[in-house]
This record gives C-alpha cells, sequence and structure tokens, in this order.
C-alpha cells in the first residue's frame, strides 16, 4: 500500500510542472515516469526498504515519496536544460 501512496503523491507533484517551462529530458512523458520512479525510490530508501503495508500506512508513509519526486524532477530538469544550452551552442557554432 505504501508504494501505492508514493505513485499517487509522484503524479499530484507531477502535475505541477506545468507551471514551468518545457525543459524537462523527454519532455512530459520523460517528467511523467521520472516522477514516478523517483518517488518510489525515494519512499523506498525513506522507509528503510522495508514498505509499509495496509495497516500501517499513515499520512508520514505519503510524505516519503515528495523528496524523491522532487529531487527527481529537479535533476531531469538540470539534465533538459543543459541538454538544451548544448544544442543551441552547437547550432550557434554551425550558423
Amino acid at each position: 500500500m505504501a508504494i501505492l501512496t508514493w505513485v499517487l503523491i509522484a503524479l499530484a507533484i507531477w502535475h505541477f510542472i506545468v507551471f514551468f517551462p518545457d525543459r524537462f529530458l523527454g519532455g512530459i512523458v520523460g517528467a511523467f515516469v521520472t516522477s514516478i520512479i523517483g518517488g518510489v525510490l525515494g519512499g523506498f530508501i525513506l522507509s528503510g526498504f522495508s514498505p509499509d503495508s495496509r495497516a500501517d500506512t499513515d499520512v508520514v508513509t505519503v510524505l516519503l515519496g515528495i523528496p524523491g519526486t522532487i529531487i527527481a524532477l529537479a535533476l531531469l530538469y538540470w539534465f533538459g536544460a543543459r541538454e538544451e544550452d548544448r544544442r543551441a551552442a552547437e547550432a550557434g557554432e554551425a550558423a
């Protein structure tokens, strides 16, 4: 059940990336996949690699998915912005 909550919180955070310029590596689909992977991995790491069962799931369990999602999306944005800048520099040199 903990994994489901991490996926859902990652999806909720992913919906807010529409307020940022689309510089994510892989676009909106890349951000979608990365947010889910980041949320689940972050939740696993912060829970000590033992996710809570259905009876043990609480608000703290849900919150464990937030840091991983934000870090994963920030890294994806940084890589995408860097790639976009590199392509712009190459296009400027070619012209």
